[in-house]
């Protein structure tokens, strides 16, 4: 592919000379001589082997090839432009890149976000939601919080709540009869087979109905009064609070246990322990108003 392509420092000159319709006000832009921007252009026109301008004295006019790699290159420079002003988000001073679960980052950390930034108002928090956990010793991540993470070589690594689950649905579900409520399946420990194994009453779930991989839908869809779903008291509280959810049953068993990781070179950044420092105060009165 390199041996297709054209001198890269051959299309600047180009571009300008395009869309300027003139070698010396391209020239000028670019702050070149006229016999420079010549000079790229016949380059360019050689290694492609044909005319990209028709030349009429002092006057060029683009030709139809000419107007076909106008566009081209155009559009590439303005994908370049905005790739390197991405770069910008990287050398933040006071950035703080934080990996967690969709579920988490929706239902528990957003709206507790105002309080953070009310508190750290300098943080530039970057919230980087995931599937799957990261590998801190590859990619760029100072703190990870999730319920599906062990210890990684070099990292700190603390266990911050075991939770609970329990069965829950929507309060206008309650006025249906059990046999009739939709029954909303998740994975891992939020399937029903769990609280089957952990000796949870018999609540009118069945084997059939919904099937969720992300456990914050699940819980979305436990709000919306789809039907009955085994969710988590650390993310379900806030949907309680508001009263989208109505426990079905005072049992609850044990759920996922939620854990950081805190890259060693984030460690001793001070951004790192506050916003460590907040999380745990925060998941402290989490837990309390969950029991």
């Amino acid at each position: 592919m390199s041996k297709r392509l054209p001198p890269l420092n051959t299309l600047r000159g180009f571009e300008a000379a395009g869309r300027l319709g003139s070698f010396h006000k391209a020239a000028a832009e670019l702050h070149l001589t006229q016999s420079a921007i010549s000079q790229q252009i016949r380059s360019l026109e050689a290694h492609l082997e044909q005319s990209l301008f028709i030349r009429s004295g002092r006057r060029v006019s683009l030709t139809d090839a000419g107007h076909d790699l106008l566009s081209t290159t155009q559009s590439l420079m303005q994908q370049f432009a905005a790739g390197v002003r991405r770069l910008d988000q990287y050398r933040k001073p006071n950035q703080l890149v934080l990996n967690t679960s969709p579920a988490f980052a929706r239902h528990w950390l957003l709206p507790r976000l105002g309080d953070f930034h009310a508190r750290h108002p300098k943080v530039d928090l970057w919230l980087f939601s995931t599937d799957e956990p990261p590998d801190m010793a590859s990619q760029t991540i100072d703190i990870a919080i999730r319920d599906d993470i062990s210890a990684q070589a070099g990292c700190s690594f603390r266990v911050l709540h075991a939770d609970r689950l329990y069965p829950a649905c929507h309060p206008k579900l309650l006025k249906i009869a059990a046999s009739e409520r939709m029954t909303l399946h998740g994975e891992r420990d939020m399937d029903w087979s769990h609280w089957e194994v952990e000796a949870g009453p018999d609540v009118g779930q069945r084997n059939t109905g919904l099937n969720f991989s992300d456990p914050g839908l699940l819980l979305d869809a436990a709000c919306s009064g789809l039907g009955i779903a085994l969710v988590s008291q650390l993310l379900s509280r806030s949907a309680r609070a508001a009263g989208l959810l109505a426990p079905l049953s005072e049992r609850s068993v044990h759920g996922p246990t939620w854990a950081w990781l805190i890259h060693p070179d984030s460690e001793v950044n001070p951004l790192t322990r506050g916003f460590c420092d907040w999380i745990e105060a925060e998941l402290r009165v989490s837990s309390v108003r969950s029991d």
